[in-house]
Formats: C-alpha cells, sequence, structure tokens
C-alpha cells in the first residue's frame, strides 16, 4: 500500500506538533479554491478510478471520478463516512460523437471526451471543513482555480442534498 504524505506544522527531531493537512489542501491564495483552499493534488491524473459518470442536461459533459489511496480503500471497505484525508477528484470533458468510430461501426453509437470542462476535487477534513459536513471543495478549469466565491458557495449545499448514509458523496463505487 502507498503511503499518503501529510504536512506537518513543524517537526522537529521526528516529534510533529501542529495540526495535519492532506495534500491538496493549503491557505487560500491564487493557485487554491476561494473559501476552502484547495489546491491541485500533485499527480491526481494517476489516482485510481471510482467510475464513470455521463452528465446530461445543460452540462451534457462525460466524467471519470478518481480517489486518492485513503478514498479509495474507503470506498472498496464501504467505510462512511470518510476518514480525513479521503480526496475525490471529478473530471469532466466535453461528451462528443466520434465520428471516426461511427464510420466504422456504420452507425451513431460511439462518444467520447472532448474538450476538458472542469476538474473538481472534494477533500475530507472533519475538523477543518465541519461546517461543511466534513468536506472542503475546489474547482478548477485550464489548470486554475475558479475564483468564484459564488460559485463554491453552492458545493455544500448540493452535496448536502444527498445521502448522509454515502457522507454527502453522490459517485458509488464502480467494482
Amino acid at each position: 500500500m502507498r503511503t499518503v504524505s501529510l504536512r506537518f506544522g513543524a517537526c522537529i527531531l521526528g516529534a510533529c506538533i501542529g495540526s495535519f493537512t492532506p495534500l491538496g489542501v493549503e491557505s487560500a491564495d491564487d493557485d487554491a479554491s476561494p473559501i476552502f483552499g484547495v489546491r491541485l493534488p500533485d499527480r491526481y491524473r494517476d489516482w485510481k478510478l471510482i467510475s464513470v459518470a455521463h452528465e446530461a442536461g445543460s452540462l451534457n459533459d462525460i466524467r471519470a471520478v478518481l480517489g486518492n489511496d485513503i478514498a479509495i480503500k474507503a470506498y472498496r471497505e464501504g467505510a462512511r463516512p470518510f476518514p480525513d484525508g479521503a480526496i475525490i477528484a471529478r473530471l469532466a470533458w466535453e461528451y462528443m460523437p466520434s465520428a471516426e468510430n461511427n464510420a466504422i461501426f456504420g452507425q451513431a453509437q460511439s462518444f467520447v471526451a472532448g474538450s476538458p470542462t472542469t476538474v473538481q476535487f472534494s477533500v475530507k477534513d472533519s475538523k477543518k471543513f465541519a461546517n461543511t459536513g466534513g468536506w472542503g471543495y475546489g474547482q478548477f478549469e485550464g489548470g486554475k482555480p475558479n475564483r468564484s466565491e459564488d460559485l463554491m458557495k453552492t458545493c455544500a449545499p448540493c452535496h448536502a442534498r444527498g445521502s448522509s448514509d454515502n457522507d454527502f458523496v453522490f459517485t458509488r463505487y464502480a467494482p
């Protein structure tokens, strides 16, 4: 099992003083989401797959939902609430028909990921994000955080409409 790195306030001769902050959560700055201070975690594209989804309606996108090792372990073991340090990523692309594949199949049936739209993160830290069910959120476009506080204010209320039995996470694990 891979070790998950944590950042500590101060470490002296192996003794750490201060609270821990999982990678992907920092103080608010130009590289972090407003309100929650979530940053793009290193190597998140290498995380394991939780599930895929197609969102219809006005979004009309295709998504891959990935998790860090803590989130994957919780999904596989059915552990709820998710433990602190769990990070869930949602990568979205335009949902596009594949003219090349459809020509081969002889009918319209193939859809693929088009241009990327957003990357979103849900970061579990029950103390830091106590007011939002233990979750902090971030949305990134083109590798940069969406700076809209109004957008970030919609994350927790939307997730609160989900099931508390699943710790307000919408995505179910696809075995």
